[in-house]
């Protein structure tokens, strides 16, 4: 009875001096969150709460790395204990083509499998395809990786079509379970939804990430991040400042191991949405709009510049990179990016050194090696993110704050379109205002724009589809509005990303698009033709159909970006990926139209854009069309739309 008393006092000691603490703060920091949600941001406390709740999270994320829960233990046949530390698909290169890997690491070996396929009601197993005991895994640096086969890269247009081929079967999932469909229906729905963005999956990621063992075979991975590469990396290495020794496995070893893991893997599913539960949350649809302040920490100057991520369709991807600090322990970038979201649910910013140093270029892409200097990710809580004043927060990495502010506008609100007041500038106002005022055929903004980025921009990787810095559009809008004498000079020393973006700001923020809400319908219907002939007709009789201003900008801007997918081999910029960028800006539906067809956020982005690309596609494709010629042959076709 003494002994089960004294078990019992140990017990309760035991709860009340380790447990209970922490549990404390895990409360304290549920309400911290519901107070903050609950809190005007005006609120005088509203900063005091925020650095509470930073102050617990980093708290309980420290405790997490201490003990994580994932480390379960595995005995070998000889009796010693192995931890499962991380694990996660990743796709490897194997024999010049691509496959997924579930990648499992342990406190000793990193061993790389695949599922096995098993028939109805059978445990499901994994087949071994490689280990590397930690002591002899080495990271091969620039200098000393060979070069590697030329990775086959998917095209990009590839790639949209498979996100828009998902989005389109996702709101045909969402209709037939609205008018309870039939379950059959939506499980074949799922089955090809999954097989689209498993491939999506499989061949969208480009960053390579190759371990070597040092007693032979190098194996390289393709990762879509550059956070998820200095993840995998860290643990390793983190492993490796152990004293580990070098082994083998016996067949019989191999064998439990690899039967372990099954048991022990974390990441059970593949990351894609349609093994995502019905209740779980569908993400943010939308634009988010970040302003990357600046950063302290740094222990010595460097060349400093961030970079920022979002999820997307299971995977994160690079969206935006703030200009290099040089020479700098306190970086000020103050820049403003525009990030399109598509159901994202997290934001990850990371901080690099910049490195000028040619001969430390990766073999496996050809590109120079930059350091990473901290990386943290946020979760995009529709609460705090959907107002219409900034959120400022500050995110700890590596000892390193890096302080940033973001809003978000959702899709549904970026559809509208407001009129300027002020019929003076250009932003806003009406196309057939501006060139009649100006006395031209095509507006004075648009031909700028057009010839800086044919004079500098053509060959720029990613041209128009690399966001420009937000305050440099903001200071471009603002000259053009003006008017002012100094428009030339100022273009000439901005830079081509921000030119670019003003582009396609003007457009964006025109009272109506520039092939015109009342053709909108009619665009539709003609793109979704099967006939050729039919087809041409409707599609230039269309044209003719438009305002001559708007026609005419439309022709002279459809020129300039045939010539810039003229420069593809250089700046990666195909008619797909140009039509990608401007179609939706182009051609959208009208506030009413959109609010009369659409139900969510994911069918706004997937209803009509995929039809949007097509009509600019089918133009871009199109040999040279010529203003007068569509004039000569309005003689024989009415104008009645």
């Amino acid at each position: 009875m003494e002994i089960l008393l004294i078990i019992r006092f140990c017990c309760n000691c035991t709860y009340a001096l380790l447990y209970k603490p922490i549990d404390r703060v895990t409360r304290s920091t549920l309400v911290l969150h519901d107070l903050l949600k609950h809190t005007p941001v005006d609120h005088p406390d509203y900063p005091l709460l925020q650095d509470a709740l930073r102050i617990s999270q980093n708290f309980l994320s420290s405790i997490n790395e201490d003990i994580d829960p994932r480390r379960t233990a595995v005995t070998t046949p000889k009796g010693e204990t192995r931890q499962l530390v991380k694990d996660g698909f990743l796709v490897e290169m194997s024999e010049s083509s691509r496959k997924l890997r579930h990648v499992f690491l342990f406190t000793d070996v990193l061993l790389c499998a695949k599922l096995k396929k098993t028939s109805a009601g059978k445990h499901q197993q994994y087949d071994c395809k490689w280990y590397i005991p930690l002591a002899d895994l080495v990271f091969p640096s620039p200098e000393e990786s060979e070069a590697s086969p030329q990775v086959h890269l998917f095209p990009d247009h590839e790639l949209e079509d498979m996100k828009m081929k998902i989005s389109a079967l996702k709101s045909e999932i969402q209709k037939e379970k609205a008018n309870k469909g039939q379950s059959r229906a939506i499980e074949r729905l799922k089955k090809k939804m999954f097989e689209n963005e498993f491939l999506l999956l499989l061949n969208s990621p480009t960053i390579p990430f190759r371990i070597h063992n040092r007693n032979g075979k190098s194996y390289l991975f393709l990762l879509s991040s550059d956070y998820e590469r200095s993840e995998w990396r860290e643990a390793i290495q983190k492993l490796q400042k152990k004293d580990l020794q070098a082994f083998v496995l016996s067949s019989v070893e191999l064998q439990v191991l690899t039967g372990s893991c099954f048991k022990l893997r974390t990441v059970h599913n593949i990351p894609v949405t349609s093994n995502k539960d019905d209740d779980e949350s569908p993400g943010l649809y939308g634009f988010l709009h970040v302003i990357v302040h600046s950063a302290k920490g740094f222990k010595q100057s460097a060349n400093l510049y961030c970079t920022l991520e979002v999820d997307s369709f299971g995977y994160f991807v690079s969206k935006a990179k703030t200009r290099v600090f040089r020479d700098t322990a306190e970086p000020k970038w103050d820049e403003e990016f525009e990030i399109e979201l598509e159901g994202s649910q997290s934001l990850r910013i990371l901080c690099y050194e910049k490195c000028y140093d040619k001969t430390k270029v990766n073999k496996d892409n050809n590109e120079i090696v930059d350091k990473i200097m901290g990386k943290g990710q946020i979760q995009l809580d529709p609460q705090t993110v959907e107002t219409k004043n900034w959120h400022t927060d500050v995110i700890e990495m590596n000892g390193i704050k890096v302080e940033f502010s973001m809003k978000f506008t959702s899709r549904d609100m970026s559809l509208k379109r407001t009129p300027s007041k002020k019929q003076t500038g250009v932003f806003g106002v009406k196309i057939s205002v501006v060139t009649k005022r100006e006395r031209s055929k095509v507006p004075y903004i648009v031909r700028q724009c057009v010839e800086e980025v044919e004079k500098r921009g053509i060959e720029e990787v990613g041209i128009y589809r690399i966001s420009g810095v937000a305050t440099d559009i903001q200071a471009l809008k603002a000259v053009f509005d003006a008017n002012n004498k100094d428009i030339l000079l100022m273009l000439s020393d901005m830079d081509i990303n921000a030119i670019a973006g003003t582009l396609k700001l003007y457009f964006r923020e025109l009272p109506e698009p520039l092939l015109t809400d009342r053709l909108y319908p009619a665009f539709m219907e003609g793109i979704a033709l099967s006939d050729p002939a039919a087809k041409e007709n409707c599609m230039m009789h269309l044209l003719r159909s438009l305002p001559d201003p708007n026609l005419i900008t439309f022709l002279f801007l459809l020129e300039h970006l045939k010539r810039v997918a003229e420069k593809e081999p250089i700046n990666k910029m195909s008619l797909h990926n140009l039509a990608t960028v401007f179609g939706p800006t182009l051609l959208r539906p009208s506030e009413v139209e959109s609010k009369a067809h659409l139900t969510s956020a994911a069918d706004i982005w997937s209803h009509d854009v995929m039809a949007q690309v097509q009509v600019l596609l089918y133009y871009l494709q199109h040999p040279p069309i010529s203003f007068a010629e569509l004039k000569r042959n309005t003689l024989y076709f009415s104008t009645d739309v």
